[in-house]
């Protein structure tokens, strides 16, 4: 959403006719037992981008801007803003009566200190704090961003739906080194996060905070109305599907994120469970190392590109043609900014032309560590393709088997494949991160600041800056072309198709807002 220079929110025609939602209130002493897609393995948002951390993430905190079912960016924390004529400076006031769990006002610091650590780290973010000239405390409820620049998307990243969430948290907690991770969870959303209860790998217990006023709208997505119906949230951590399939079936949890496809069928058969698609799928990928050899040179991360064939991988993920399409770019498929150029090219599952890449690259049997969570069913079955991709290459692979928490600490290492580093790794990302320049994580090519594997490539960078500064939506298509085609060049990562990710729950769990996220408000258990 492209603001005015002035909103205000309390009446505005935007918001009329919504109905009001009232106050937070229990409906059911029952707990809702929810199986994350993992076990809960640390507690920041901001360093991590896990979607499970993500998740968590909104539980507890909020945010002051929030994405709706239609894209749009609608104010959440933010009571009004206002942007200057030259759109230097930006002012924000908060609603009145937000409340840290801590019962602690939360105040305009808390939003300068959490906007400038989440900046630090999420690819919005960096680009936007390359525009901030300062921040200014105007009273405890308003803050002011002064600009270098004009920033036209201000709201549009403060507002962002998926990782990083710029989410609000107390200024004695959001002063810590971006790199490091968080040990005190408190945030000012509807649950409170038992700290003393969880078990990381295991378990996590979250508590309805009395003291969260939500907004008297209707839910969507991440904006609107977030009322906590239900008490007491418990994450259960079964690893093991044939296992979640059955504690679900017999009432024993009420929420599987992502059950396997294969185990679907027998979902189906019971009329008390429902299985619904996550909106927009989830597109899987290919990450390289481009510190350390064999991928930091380009020439062989085209040759693995080459040999790929995306219908291996998602047959390894989800089995039937149902759930899947090729994806063969670097943006959502069927998005606006998804053009596909320089794709069909550089993908063309071509064994014997990749096999003379690699001759032509030099490659010298350089060990390849292939890191995989064994605990990540999408991502482990991605990386069993690949071993065997890259034995039939000829490459000299080690497929190391961890369990997701020392993926996500060995991922972080930036030396040397032998010493404890890595050369790859699978993961996936939800198609609502990576729908453009500005959101896509993994387009960034800013060397040391970018996302695991870390690519350099000032031509993308450039790309995506006049991306950004651009409010022109064919001038953006043609940039986005461009884009993608210098992406299948240098490789930051190697796409591996879109398939659908399933969840299923049971039918006395009702009032669930169906998003990219999994959100728990709304919801009753009957």
């Amino acid at each position: 959403m492209s603001p005015t220079r002035r909103h205000f929110l309390a009446g505005s025609a935007a918001l009329a006719g919504m109905p009001y939602i009232g106050p937070a209130r229990a409906q059911s002493a029952a707990p809702l037992r929810f199986i994350p897609s993992t076990p809960l393995p640390s507690l920041d948002p901001i360093v991590a981008t896990s979607y499970v951390i993500r998740n968590h993430g909104y539980l507890i905190y909020d945010t002051l801007f929030a994405t709706d079912e239609t894209f749009q960016i609608r104010p959440q924390m933010v009571q009004h803003w206002e942007g200057a004529p030259d759109g230097l400076k930006w002012t924000f006031q908060l609603r009145d009566g937000l409340m840290f769990h801590d019962n602690t006002p939360v105040r305009a610091q808390d939003c300068i200190a959490s906007i400038r650590r989440w900046s630090a780290r999420d690819a919005f973010g960096q680009t936007f704090a390359t525009a901030v000239e300062g921040y200014d405390v105007v009273d405890a409820r308003t803050f002011a961003i002064r600009l270098k620049r004009p920033f036209p998307q201000i709201t549009a990243a403060l507002g962002k739906l998926s990782s990083n969430v710029p989410f609000i948290m107390p200024e004695r907690v959001a002063m810590t080194e971006p790199t490091r991770n968080i040990t005190e969870a408190v945030g000012s959303g509807p649950w409170r996060f038992q700290t003393t209860q969880w078990v990381p790998g295991q378990n996590a217990i979250y508590e309805r905070f009395a003291g969260y006023r939500p907004r008297e709208e209707a839910p969507s997505w991440a904006a609107g109305g977030k009322v906590a119906k239900i008490d007491r949230i418990e994450w259960v951590g079964l690893t093991e599907p044939s296992a979640a399939v059955g504690a679900l079936l017999q009432g024993e949890v009420d929420w599987y994120e992502q059950p396997p496809v294969d185990l679907l069928p027998v979902l189906k058969r019971d009329r008390n469970v429902t299985i619904q698609n996550v909106p927009l799928g989830l597109i899987l990928l290919m990450r390289f190392n481009h510190l350390q050899p064999p991928f930091n040179n380009t020439k062989v991360r085209q040759a693995v590109m080459m040999a790929m064939k995306q219908e291996d991988y998602m047959q390894a993920v989800v089995g039937s043609p149902d759930y899947y399409q090729e994806a063969k770019t670097y943006f959502t498929p069927g998005s606006p900014m998804s053009t596909g150029a320089g794709g069909a090219e550089a993908m063309r599952a071509d064994i014997n032309r990749a096999k003379a890449m690699l001759r032509e690259a030099g490659y010298k049997d350089e060990k390849v560590v292939l890191l995989a969570p064994a605990d990540q069913p999408i991502a482990y079955n991605q990386s069993l393709v690949t071993q065997q991709l890259l034995k039939n290459l000829g490459m000299n692979v080690e497929l190391v088997s961890t369990d997701w928490a020392s993926f996500i600490g060995r991922r972080a290492n930036r030396g040397a494949p032998d010493a404890g580093g890595w050369s790859v790794f699978h993961t996936l990302w939800s198609g609502a991160d990576v729908l453009n320049p500005a959101l896509h994580p993994l387009i960034r090519a800013n060397g040391p600041a970018a996302w695991f594997g870390w690519p350099d490539d000032p031509e993308i960078e450039t790309l995506r800056d006049q991306w950004i500064a651009s409010d022109d939506l064919n001038a953006q298509k043609a940039l986005a072309a461009r884009i993608e085609r210098r992406a299948f060049e240098t490789v930051p990562y190697a796409p591996a198709g879109k398939v659908e990710q399933p969840m299923a729950y049971r039918k006395n769990l009702t009032g669930m807002v169906l998003s990219p996220v999994q959100f728990f408000w709304n919801m009753e258990k009957k």
